[in-house]
């Protein structure tokens, strides 16, 4: 069990990383760079200012992965670290010297040139292809440490990781040196457990939700700012949006009055808590209520089906199975909302109500749940009648055991096997596949936001989004895997004990 689960897990890695590796190649490769621009409203604004333009055009590049980008100050910097002579060079008092170390950089690929107006100097490289693929899985897992921080106007920063009780925020594992305060520490939201040692980079969103992470976009909350009575370090208690859980370094010397007044160490940026979920909690919810009601009523007909083969109501429900499954999906979507929203009263936009009101999630989950059901219910009464003729039925049926024993007892329990492997994979699918459903319900989930992120160009989101999506879908595979073992016990992953 343990070897197969290890292999699995390396082969479910070398997966993401050659799913991941070919998106990413892809996007960056045929997809024009210069397309980003075309949501992003400061680009346009700047068009009267070439030289800010440039300057905001090579930044963005440059933080998207696409080249090294040094202003005249950089290059300033690289050249000399005696400050008449740096004043000289920004000053373009000495551009043979800027010529001659572009002469030297010429051979790693730097490019020197001079913006429209001023004239002054900048340079950029090229990063190639499987550079930039390779920085992506360098700067993938960031792991926070005491020394993480090297702020040198601050010298005396402590260094440590301990564990603490404080009022302000519990039982925490607090740490000093770290980018973050609060390491690990419990709260009443699930999972109850969190930690920010480990931490995902999926590169920085951009143009929309410009300059923030990906990872900070689709799990941070949405909507308006939950203000709430907040006890802080000082002493001073209001009521403010701030997450003290989120709380990060700033150096003393760039802290504002409120940051001091607030707090008494340098721990003072935090995110702040909104009142609607993230990204990430909208689709999980959806995702599961769906597929429990799609499991709910898909396994309670396929079994009555299949108990009364080859009568009306089986040759009935074939025949609406049947319908359904021909029906194109933006079709049945579109037949389901008029009918929840006309009969039932239910909003047929999420942000009519928001995200507070239960009814927003009655039909995106309902109509969820209800795409997958013709495809369950033909899945398990195809199991349950191969079930039927097997030898073990045909001996109950000798002992004298009823048909709705053998049913029961024998026919639906061996048919559920297979069935039960699939729904951490039916789960995850649907949560990445609600894209359509998200869509045209408005619902702020991350199916929404593949297509979303597609249509802006924002080419880090859409990469995060498959290395999320792919990770969920090998994921799955694997929980399926171990929970046949679970519920057949006759089922081994071992190979070295003869397992099957």
């Amino acid at each position: 069990m343990k070897k197969y689960i290890t292999y699995r897990i390396i082969r479910s890695i070398i997966s993401i990383f050659l799913v991941t590796t070919i998106g990413y190649v892809m996007i960056y490769s045929l997809v024009p760079r210069n397309t980003i621009f075309q949501s992003d409203p400061v680009y346009s604004r700047l068009k009267g200012s070439p030289d800010e333009r440039t300057d905001y055009e090579n930044n963005t590049y440059e933080r998207m992965g696409y080249i090294d980008y040094y202003t005249t100050s950089d290059i300033a910097s690289d050249i000399t670290s005696d400050k008449a002579e740096y004043d000289k060079l920004i000053a373009g008092e000495d551009n043979d010297a800027i010529e001659e170390w572009a002469s030297s950089k010429s051979g790693k690929g730097w490019k020197l040139e001079q913006y429209p107006v001023s004239k002054a100097y900048f340079a950029t490289r090229e990063i190639p292809l499987i550079e930039r693929v390779g920085r992506f899985y360098k700067n993938l897992i960031k792991v926070d440490h005491p020394w993480a921080i090297q702020d040198p106007s601050n010298p005396d920063l402590p260094r440590y990781v301990k564990v603490e009780y404080t009022k302000t925020a519990g039982l925490t594992l607090t740490g000093s040196g770290t980018k973050h305060k609060y390491l690990i520490y419990f709260t009443s939201s699930f999972p109850f457990i969190h930690q920010n040692i480990l931490t995902l980079n999926l590169g920085t969103s951009y143009p929309t939700f410009s300059g923030r992470p990906v990872m900070d976009v689709i799990s941070s909350g949405q909507g308006k700012t939950a203000q709430r009575t907040v006890h802080f370090d000082t002493g001073l208690t209001e009521k403010s949006s701030a997450d003290i859980y989120s709380r990060q370094y700033k150096s003393p010397s760039a802290m504002d009055r409120l940051e001091k007044e607030r707090y008494s160490d340098s721990y003072v940026k935090s995110t702040d808590n909104y009142q609607d979920p993230s990204m990430i909690k909208i689709s999980v919810i959806t995702g599961i209520i769906s597929v429990l009601l799609a499991y709910a009523i898909g396994v309670s007909l396929a079994v009555v089906m299949t108990r009364y083969k080859g009568k009306l109501i089986d040759r009935m429900g074939v025949g609406l199975v049947t319908v359904l499954i021909s029906i194109p999906s933006l079709a049945f979507i579109y037949f389901f909302r008029f009918i929840g929203s006309h009969f039932f009263g239910l909003p047929d936009s999420f942000p009519t109500l928001g995200a507070g009101d239960l009814k927003s999630y009655v039909l995106p989950t309902a109509i969820l749940g209800l795409l997958s059901i013709s495809g369950l219910i033909i899945w398990i009464r195809r199991f349950m009648i191969d079930q039927s003729s097997s030898d073990y039925v045909k001996f109950a049926k000798a002992k004298g055991l009823s048909e709705k024993e053998i049913s029961q007892k024998h026919i639906f329990k061996n048919a559920m096997i297979p069935i039960v492997s699939g729904i951490p994979g039916t789960i995850i699918l649907s949560i990445q596949g609600a894209t359509i459903t998200e869509t045209v319900f408005a619902v702020p989930g991350m199916g929404k936001m593949l297509p979303d992120a597609i249509i802006a160009h924002n080419n880090p989101m859409v990469i995060g989004l498959l290395f999320v999506f792919t990770t969920l879908s090998i994921l799955s595979v694997l929980l399926g895997d171990i929970m046949l073992t679970i519920i057949d016990p006759r089922i081994s992953l071992s190979a070295s004990k003869g397992g099957r």
